[in-house]
């Protein structure tokens, strides 16, 4: 009878009562789940993240132990093995470290890594989003980017929500840290997000990746109207002339300025921009097609299914349910609203002095969602005239968001 008792006790069943705000977490995983395969919401990674956030919070699971990552660090002495100590509670306490956190571990005992544990070392030590980044640069095209340089401008203003959402955040009560990671959603860009949280916020990882990737799948629903509402249908209307062609040897050379330079400029930002660089490099020189393929291929859906896994383990209910996820949700929004704003206004204002007018619809594509908001400018320049194609022209500005978003991100970093 003892040993059908202590059975009984190890089930999840007996634990629900311990924390049954799990219940809820795995009732918001199986939403993101339905969001991810009913409604196609960046499935891709999505799905992922909603079962890794399931996984984490089953009872009884153990199969992510937030006290290994406590305080923003790897505690390596925990990982070989060594029990936890009361000098070491005492140094979580004050890092600020929560009491439902510490509450999960005891004094003398030894933690057992779950499988959760060792794959979310590869986003703690940034390898992750690095290797998705090799991928996106070889899937990327930047020869609408160097065939009209200004596009890089459109990109750059795009990062205004990055900085505005910053400050924002910072208004609401969160810390610098946190606010850095909170703006970063701005750029729309997932692995960057995740890279900056990973090392600014570990403890808001769940929440920002979760909030970042559902919002560019809402890119065609959050961005038309900001672009009708600051453009009049006259500049909807303007048609663009097709962009010149650009020569293998100028692709060839794009990699190695922008790596040089941004690693000059910003030297945080080149573990993203140096991963992306190499990608595209691979995909445009034409001597190592079969790499190109295999970090298109292989490489990308292997990391992105280690990545979602492990950000959405970082989703637990001690970490999610909280007034800091809606704060997040929230600052989101301006983020995104922000950073369209930023690319229509600078096309608008450039054209005071252009005199081959651009299609001010083309700023929205700055935020780095590739290619899904060049694709909304396609969809909202055509509403208003059916003769104007813009896709490609928005292109330049969408792959310079990625740059920009990596730029900022190492800016972050950089001062935080």
């Amino acid at each position: 009878m003892e040993g059908i008792l202590n059975f009984l006790e190890q089930t999840g069943f007996y634990m629900v009562s311990q924390n049954p705000l799990q219940l809820v977490m795995i009732l918001v995983a199986c939403v993101l789940a339905y969001l991810a395969i009913v409604k196609k919401f960046e499935p891709l990674l999505l799905l992922p993240i909603s079962f890794g956030m399931l996984l984490t919070n089953l009872f009884g699971a153990e199969m992510y132990h937030e006290i290994l990552f406590a305080g923003g660090h790897i505690h390596w002495d925990l990982f070989g093995g060594a029990p936890v100590t009361a000098e070491f509670i005492a140094e979580m306490k004050a890092a600020g470290v929560s009491e439902a956190v510490l509450a999960t571990v005891e004094v003398g005992k030894e933690i057992s890594l779950g499988l959760l544990d060792i794959l979310y070392l590869g986003v703690k030590l940034g390898i992750y989003p690095c290797l998705i980044f090799i991928g996106v640069g070889a899937m990327t095209d930047f020869g609408p980017l160097i065939a009209n340089p200004k596009s890089l401008l459109l990109g750059a203003a795009a990062q205004l929500g990055i900085f505005l959402a910053f400050i924002g955040a910072r208004y609401i009560g969160f810390t610098p840290a946190e606010a850095g990671s909170i703006g970063i959603i701005g750029g729309a860009d997932g692995p960057t997000a995740i890279f900056v949280t990973s090392r600014l916020a570990p403890d808001l990882l769940g929440p920002i990746a979760v909030a970042a990737y559902s919002y560019m799948a809402l890119v065609p629903v959050i961005q038309p109207p900001i672009m009708k509402l600051l453009t009049t249908k006259k500049e909807r209307q303007i048609v663009m002339k097709e962009l010149r062609p650009v020569s293998q040897t100028e692709k060839i050379i794009f990699p190695f300025v922008v790596t040089i330079f941004v690693s000059l400029l910003v030297p945080s930002a080149t573990p993203l921009v140096g991963c992306l660089m190499l990608g595209n490099l691979l995909n445009v020189c034409g001597v190592t097609e079969r790499l190109s393929k295999t970090v298109q291929n292989e490489l990308m859906n292997i990391v992105t299914i280690f990545l979602g896994i492990s950000v959405g383990a970082t989703a637990t209910a001690q970490t999610f349910l909280s007034f800091k996820t809606l704060g997040i949700v929230a600052m989101g929004v301006v983020a995104f609203g922000c950073g369209t704003a930023g690319g229509v206004l600078l096309a608008k204002f450039m054209n005071l002095f252009l005199k081959k007018k651009i299609n001010p619809l083309i700023g929205s594509a700055g935020v780095s969602a590739v290619p899904m908001a060049a694709r909304v400018s396609q969809m909202v320049g055509q509403k208003e005239n059916p003769a104007n194609f813009l896709l490609m022209h928005a292109m330049g500005p969408n792959v310079a968001g990625v740059i920009g978003s990596a730029i900022a991100a190492g800016v972050l970093l950089a001062i935080l």
